[in-house]
């Protein structure tokens, strides 16, 4: 991640990474409570839908544990790509391994003993010239490899904390007992505790509420919810007053509602209204700058609904006109968009949410990626 201090930030609103807490909003209450669940030995699972801002509050939570204790050790990991155990092992030996490089030549230097058995290649990424560590776990079961990890861990003496970020993936993996074979060392882990984050809100919940399943009751839970309007505010229109100019209370409202206080998508048209507006006090701009936005994704989009069928088109573009829809197959929405039969709308609603394209909330079925959202309303 980027270090605000050593980067000359040109726009304030920060869409990828994280940048120091000066460009960080809000969320006092829920780092306050991740550091003090961390620092007292407790896990915690974090829940919420992809672009509600986990991955910022995950490195700004490291950001504060590492300024009162600079010996601790803060691992982060997307497993999202992963699609087996081995995989997954991998991602979590390197990010661990290359972690334990930058801390300096003692514990570089136990890195290598203790992780000999997976051979480590340490290499250099040629982007921000940070060490890498790369190894071979492949000829080794996992199980094995898990071991030499965590014994690993286990042995710094030093407070380690580990975020693994779309945690429910493992539940896909084709081995069997993944979830089990992961609780069964991360139990005996005293010094290791654990983020547990992940965006698919039924099965992340599943996995740690259920009685049935390893990770049961084995963490606090947090949800978490959108940047409270105000703060986000305060905190936006800041940076343009810097620069003698403003941001109109009414307009942000506005936008604020337009994506529900999704973080990512408001801090993208932040970030492009900030490009090229000193102050922001007409709705035309909010207008103009969301449809450059869309359009650049157009390309993109297209592509993307060359790999649907028609009846999966046609439902995921009346879900986007209607917002929500809390019945797809009511004779009502099914007639007003002239779909197919109710089989046809299950069959296409089950390969959907499959896919991450909608997904299901108290309210209704909506569209996750709200920007293609608006893409398929002007269709």
């Amino acid at each position: 991640m980027g270090n605000a201090m050593r980067r000359n930030i040109v726009n304030p609103f920060i869409c990828n990474g994280y940048e120091g807490p000066l460009y960080f909003c809000d969320r006092e209450k829920e780092t306050e409570e991740l550091c003090s669940t961390l620092k007292n030995g407790r896990n915690i699972t974090l829940v919420s839908p992809r672009r509600m801002g986990k991955t910022g509050l995950i490195w700004h939570t490291f950001h504060h544990i590492r300024s009162t204790n600079r010996d601790v050790v803060c691992v982060y990991l997307d497993i999202f790509p992963t699609k087996n155990q081995s995989e997954f092992v991998r991602m979590l030996g390197e990010a661990i391994a290359t972690e334990a490089f930058t801390k300096g030549m003692l514990l570089k230097k136990k890195a290598m003993e203790l992780l000999a058995a997976l051979r480590p290649v340490l290499g250099m990424d040629p982007m921000t010239g940070t060490p890498v560590v790369s190894l071979n776990v492949d000829a080794t079961p996992s199980e094995a490899n898990l071991r030499s990890i965590f014994g690993f861990l286990n042995k710094l003496q030093r407070e380690v904390y580990v975020a693994i970020d779309e945690f429910q993936q493992v539940a896909s993996y084709p081995e069997p007992g993944t979830e089990a074979l992961l609780r069964s060392f991360m139990q005996f882990s005293q010094n290791v505790h654990f983020i547990f984050s992940g965006s698919r809100q039924h099965l992340m919940t599943e996995m740690f509420v259920s009685p049935q399943r390893p990770f049961y009751q084995s963490t606090e839970l947090m949800h978490l919810s959108p940047l409270d309007e105000e703060a986000y505010y305060q905190f936006a229109n800041i940076f343009f007053e810097k620069r003698q100019g403003g941001f109109d209370r009414q307009l942000f409202h506005d936008l604020y509602a337009a994506f529900d206080g999704y973080t990512w998508y408001i801090q993208t048209l932040l970030n492009r209204l900030y490009e090229h507006f000193r102050s922001v006090s007409k709705s035309e701009q909010l207008g103009t700058t969301l449809s450059a936005v869309v359009g650049s994704k157009s390309a993109y989009y297209e592509s993307l609904m060359q790999f649907l069928t028609g009846n999966q088109f046609s439902l995921l573009r009346a879900i986007a006109k209607e917002e929500r829809v809390v019945q797809p197959m009511g004779k009502k929405f099914v007639g007003k968009y002239r779909l197919p039969s109710n089989s046809s709308i299950l069959a296409a609603l089950k390969v959907l949410e499959e896919k991450e394209l909608i997904y299901k909330q108290k309210d209704g079925y909506m569209v996750y990626d709200r920007f293609l959202n608006l893409w398929l309303k002007r269709l």
